[in-house]
C-alpha cells in the first residue's frame, strides 16, 4: 500500500484550535460497520446509542508540563522538551532547541530555578540532560510550576504572549480521569478529552464499566509516515502497564469492549497479540511497537472511540484496520467518513470532535 493512500484534503480552518466550550458538547460521528451507516450526534448522546453494556478501556496517563524555556550563557533562548526520566530523577531524556548551539558539556539555566548540563546527544535528536534544581525537589515538580503542556504544532499558541492562558490548556489538554501519579505523557490521549464526570456516572448507571490502563504517549506520536510503502514503516515504541484485574476483563470473551482512543487500543492490541497466555493475577508491563494497518485484524476491542487524524499518519492506518477487519478497504472507508465529517463542519485533530465505530 502506497503512502499516498493516506492523503485527504483538509482545510486549515477544520483544524480545531480550541476545544468545545463543554467537553461533552463535541460532535460525535457514529459509524456502524455492519451497515456502513453514519449518524451525526454529540458526545453527550453516547449513553443513548450503545446497543448493549460495554466495558470502556481508557488510558489514564497524565500530560507532562514538558515545555521548559531557559537561557544559554550567551543569552540565547533555549526550549527544552522533557520526554522521560533516565537513570536518576534529575537526569532526563529531552529534546533541545537550538540543538546545534547546545553541545555536550554545555549548560542552560533559568535564574533562581535551575541549571542544566547536556550530558549526551543522540542521532535521533534527543539528548540526556542533568538538572541542578534551586527551588524544587524534583524535575517533575519544577515542570508543574514552570512548564507548558506540549500542544501539537498544529495548535497555534504563542505562550510568550502575556494574554496566553496557561491554566486553560493545562486543564483542557488533560482527561478528567487522568492519574496525577502517572504524569508521563508528552501528548494527551485525546479521545478521552470528551468525557466528563457526569457522563461517566451516567454510563455507569446504565451498567457500563471502566478499566484503566497506562500507555506513556511519547514524541513518536507526532511523527508522520516516511516510507512510500506503508508496511516498511518502523513504528516507535511506547511503554505501557496493565493491571491484573484489567487483563482479566480484557481476556473475557463475554465482555463487549470499547477502546477509548488509539493509545488504549495500541496497548490492548499489543498485549493480546503478544500474550496468548499469562499467569492469572499478574500485571503486565511492556512496550507497544506494533504497527497496525490494513488488512490486519484487530482482536482486542469491539468498538473504538477516536478523534479525526492527520493525513499520512500511523493512526489513520490503525483506524482503517479497525473499520474493515482483514480487508484493504479500511483506509478508503475512513477517508469517505472524513469527507462526510468535513461536509458537516466537524473539527479535526486533538482539540476536535470525535467518532465512535461499532
Amino acid at each position: 500500500m502506497h503512502i499516498s493512500k493516506l492523503d485527504y484534503d483538509l482545510p486549515k480552518e477544520a483544524i480545531a484550535q480550541f476545544p468545545s466550550e463543554r467537553r461533552e458538547a463535541s460532535k460525535l460521528l457514529f459509524y456502524k460497520r455492519d451497515t456502513q451507516k453514519i449518524e451525526h450526534l454529540h458526545f453527550e448522546d453516547l449513553p443513548d446509542i450503545l446497543p448493549e453494556k460495554y466495558r470502556f478501556f481508557r488510558n489514564k496517563v497524565a500530560v507532562l508540563k514538558a515545555r521548559i524555556f531557559a537561557r544559554r550563557a550567551s543569552g540565547g533562548e533555549v526550549e527544552c522538551l522533557l520526554l522521560s526520566p533516565a537513570e536518576t530523577p534529575f537526569i532526563w531524556t529531552c529534546m533541545l532547541r537550538p540543538a546545534k548551539k547546545l553541545p555536550i558539556g554545555s549548560y542552560f539555566f533559568l535564574d533562581g530555578f535551575f541549571k542544566a548540563k547536556v550530558l549526551e546527544k543522540f542521532s535521533d535528536g534527543q539528548a540526556k540532560v542533568e538538572f541542578f534544581l534551586e527551588k524544587h525537589n524534583s524535575v517533575l515538580e519544577m515542570s508543574e510550576d514552570l512548564g507548558y503542556v506540549p500542544l501539537p504544532p498544529y495548535i497555534e499558541r504563542n505562550v510568550k504572549n502575556p494574554d496566553y492562558n496557561r491554566d486553560f490548556d493545562n486543564a483542557r489538554y488533560e482527561t478528567v480521569y487522568a492519574d496525577k501519579s502517572c504524569r508521563n505523557a508528552v501528548a494527551a490521549p485525546t479521545a478521552g478529552l470528551h468525557f466528563t464526570e457526569d457522563l461517566i456516572h451516567k454510563l455507569e448507571s446504565l451498567g457500563n464499566n471502566f478499566s484503566d490502563i497506562v500507555l506513556n504517549v511519547g514524541i513518536g506520536t507526532f511523527q508522520p509516515l516516511k516510507c512510500e510503502n506503508i508496511p516498511e514503516h518502523k513504528m516507535h515504541s511506547e511503554s505501557y502497564n496493565i493491571d491484573s484485574s484489567v487483563i482479566k476483563n480484557l481476556r473475557d470473551k463475554n465482555i463487549k469492549k470499547i477502546a477509548v482512543g488509539t493509545t488504549s487500543l495500541r496497548a490492548m492490541e499489543d498485549f493480546m497479540r503478544k500474550n496468548p497466555s499469562i499467569e492469572e493475577g499478574k500485571s503486565y508491563s511492556g512496550d507497544a511497537s506494533l504497527f497496525i494497518y490494513p488488512p490486519q485484524k484487530v482482536i482486542s476491542a469491539d468498538a473504538l472511540i477516536t478523534n479525526f487524524h492527520l493525513p499520512r499518519s500511523t493512526l489513520m492506518c490503525l483506524v482503517g484496520a479497525f473499520i474493515a477487519s482483514e480487508s484493504q478497504d479500511g483506509i478508503e472507508i475512513l477517508k469517505e467518513i472524513y469527507r462526510e465529517a468535513l461536509s458537516k463542519n466537524y473539527r479535526f485533530f486533538s482539540y476536535g470532535d470525535a467518532m465512535i465505530i461499532l
